[in-house]
This record gives C-alpha cells, structure tokens and sequence, in this order.
C-alpha cells in the first residue's frame, strides 16, 4: 500500500464546526468568564476569532509578550496595553460588547488582585457584554470566579481526523523527498491511528512525522517507538511508568491455567471481534513473594501486544492535601489516553489498605479506584498483584471487581525444574547438561526468584 504525496489536509482545518459552535453557545448564554485548559493556542484563537466576526464583536488577544492587541486595526486600544494588570483594567472600564482571550493566564489566576479584576469584570457584565476566555495549560479557577466561569475543553481528534494527520505527514515526507510515495500497510495504518487516540492534532502530527520521517515507511514494527513517545508526552508528571519491555510466558515457569485464561481473551480485547462480549477487564493475582506475579503481569502485555503501565502508589502519595487524588485521578487519565494497554498495580495492598490516621485519604483513594473500575469503558485491562490478602478491603476482592483471582503458589518439582532451565539459558547454559530433576528436588520449596538467585 502507497499514501501518495499530494497534499491532502492542512492542520488547521481539521478542526470541524462542534468546537466552534460549543463555545459560542457559552458566549450567546452570557457567561463572563470561560477557561480554557489547553496547550492548543492557534486552534483557539482562531476560534475565538471567527466567534467574534460572526457575532460582530471587538476581539482582543492578551500575551505577556506582546500586550493586548485587536484582530481588526481600527479597534485598537489608544494606547498600549502591556502589563497584565493593565489589561484587566482596559476591559473593565473601556470594554463594550467585546470578546477578549487571554493567552498564558494562569499565573496570574494565583494573585489575589488578578482575580480582583476578574470578578468586578464578571459583575459587570450587564453593564458592558464583555467575555473573557482564559487559556492556560494548567487552569486552576479560584472559588471567588467559580460562579462566573464556565469551562471548555477542546474534543480530541476522531479516527477520521487522525487518519487524515497521518495521510498528511505522508504528504509533508513525500514532498520533501521528490514526491516519493510512503510505503505501508491499512494493519500498520489502522494501528498507528489507534496509537494517536487521545492525543491532541498537534501531538499526533508529531508523531506521525516521527512515525514516517526515518525512511517513508510506516510499518509495525516501528509502533512500540510511537507509543513511548505517547507516553513521554503524556506521562511526564503521572505516576505511572511505562515499561518498555513485557515479557513472554515462555520466560515463565508453570501459570498454564493463567496463559490459556489470557489467549483465550486475546482477541476479544485487543481486536474486537466479538463485539456482543464484553473485553476483559482484569484480574487479581495473590500469592507468596518471588514466585512471579510481576512478570505475570509483563507477560500479559505481551500476550495482548499492548503497553504495560505500572502505577506506583510510593510515587502516587503526596504530603500535601489533594495532591495524591489528584495523581491518581492524572494516572488513571493517562491510562485511558494510552488504550489498549495493561495496567499494573503493583502490591496493591499497599496502596488501597485502609486506615485510620489518614483523614479519609485511603477511603478517598480506594472509592476513586473502585469508581474508575467499574465505569471505564476504554480497553485498559488491569493486573493487580498483592503479597497479603488479609490487607486488602473486601469491596476490592468482591466479585465483579475482576474478571477472575488466580492464587500464584511456590513452584511444583516440575515447574522449578523448567525454571532452572529458564535462567540457564538466559545465562547461555545448556540446560541439557544439568541434572535438572535433581536440582529441582534439592530447591523444594524455593521460589522463583530464590531458584535465579540460586544459579547466579
């Protein structure tokens, strides 16, 4: 399959008319206030601006660098308007039927008489029919402003649109390369577009540039790349990691039951084909230290061929009050975004045991988790593992709550002897040359990680 060359969408117009048409529904309801939470500048300016030639009102745009400025020349303020403070006073005395967007705003959103400005601003509204769009990459609106603000959040691209940015970076790479054609697959073309779901159109042309700019091939293998990329995008500041590398069961002794449980719901989960079935949702795996419920975990993404997420609940926890919901509800965000993956919790025990010294804070935590399992609709299939069952809440281990809870035990004679000969080929040994059955009698007992430590 070729992507020809030619061009065929421009960035900015991908943007359909939803967007434009919720937040003049915003506008026409006479909200003062609107904040927008979005790294996406040109997308809503543009917006903004065509919001305002069609309901004939005077735009302005703010920034720190360049002051306030019309979109028409003759609205111009009479003199310039650069500091943000003196931005805020120009609209409260001088602004009449105007539409202002204020770009970069939320440092201010934190000084006590920015908000001043922005609530006199808001109860004169009846006076002046003057909107404020706020936009700022990470809006925090203070109670004083809450009832005069409305928020607005840009859709992500759809399928379609994302196909479209693809078919777009081929042209770009085409043109660049004497209108070469890049070569593919609709299997490769289909996976990258659901690789770019959840990210915004200027992220997912990044990567889909990135995806054709080595040699004009977009190919499967090349994927894995797209994804930590995805994540570094948007796993900077979460508390998940992402694991580069899953395991394969054949890296595993012993698990049959767990192996066959997994392939038999590899397609329903990863490709859809039954679509009156429920996917998969999770499972529970208990049992004794070292006998291998973390790689389990690894080798069920590598069963799917999906992502493994690891949310660590020693990064999730914080000192100050909020911030561990708030990374938590960040980690569980970015899970969705990054579907279809594994997601694995890790000695979940420690995580969502109760307390009593904690203010609430683990029942906090433990409700926002069980909410999340139960109304998630996009594909992130969780591996929970814990060490000690006695730890974790009933409301967790209720049925429902996973699709099934397997019991990891230490290893049976047979399954360590095929654990001694796991790691003696890791280490380049043959296992032939061992008396296998005889090591595996003298290892009753041990654990899987007990039998490693044993060869190293």
């Amino acid at each position: 399959m070729n992507l020809p060359s030619g061009k065929l969408v421009v960035p900015g117009q991908l943007l359909t008319e939803s967007p434009q048409r919720d937040l003049e529904a915003i506008i026409r309801s006479r909200t003062p206030l609107i904040a927008v939470e979005s790294n996406e500048e040109p997308q809503i300016v543009g917006i903004v601006r065509q919001i305002g030639e069609r309901l004939q009102l005077k735009t302005f745009r703010w920034t720190v660098t360049e002051g306030l400025r019309a979109f028409e020349p003759g609205d111009q303020p009479p003199q310039s308007v650069l500091k943000s403070q003196e931005a805020l006073n120009y609209i409260k005395t001088s602004a009449n039927r105007a539409l202002f967007v204020l770009l970069d705003f939320h440092p201010f959103m934190e000084d006590t008489v920015h908000v001043r400005y922005l609530k006199d601003i808001a109860l004169n509204y009846g006076l002046h029919s003057t909107t404020v769009v706020i936009v700022g990459c990470a809006l925090r609106v203070p109670e004083e402003l809450r009832p005069f603000t409305a928020m607005f959040r840009l859709p992500l691209p759809s399928p379609e649109e994302l196909r479209k940015i693809v078919f777009d970076a081929a042209a770009d790479w085409g043109a660049e390369h004497g209108m070469r054609d890049v070569q593919t697959t609709n299997k490769a073309i289909n996976l990258l577009v659901r690789n770019l779901a959840g990210l915004t159109a200027t992220d997912a042309r990044r990567l889909a540039l990135k995806a054709v700019n080595d040699d004009g091939v977009i190919a499967e293998s090349e994927l894995p790349e797209v994804m930590r990329a995805k994540y570094e995008l948007l796993g900077s500041d979460s508390p998940l990691s992402f694991e580069y590398e899953t395991a394969r069961f054949a890296e595993i002794g012993g698990m049959s039951r767990l192996r066959q449980w997994l392939d038999v719901r590899k397609s329903f989960f990863t490709e859809g084909t039954q679509p009156n079935l429920d996917p998969p949702r999770g499972i529970l795996l208990l049992g004794v230290q070292g006998c291998g419920k973390s790689l389990a975990a690894k080798a069920a993404a590598g069963i799917f061929g999906v992502p493994l997420l690891r949310l660590d609940f020693g990064v999730l926890y914080n000192k100050y009050y909020g911030e561990t919901e708030r990374n938590l509800r960040k980690a569980l965000e970015t899970a969705g975004v990054m579907s279809p993956c594994v997601l694995w919790m890790d000695e979940i025990e420690k995580g969502l045991a109760l307390g009593d010294d904690d203010d609430g804070l683990s029942r906090r935590i433990l409700g926002t988790v069980l909410t999340w399992m139960s109304e998630r609709h996009k594909p992130v299939f969780v591996v929970a593992t814990a060490n000690d069952i006695t730890r974790l809440p009933p409301e967790l281990v209720r049925k429902g709550r996973f699709d099934e809870i397997f019991f990891v035990d230490l290893p049976s004679a047979k399954n360590r002897q095929d654990i001694f000969a796991i790691h003696l080929k890791k280490r380049c040994l043959d296992a032939k040359q061992f008396d296998c059955a005889a090591l595996s009698a003298a290892a009753n007992g041990f654990s899987g990680s007990e039998i490693e430590q044993a060869i190293v």
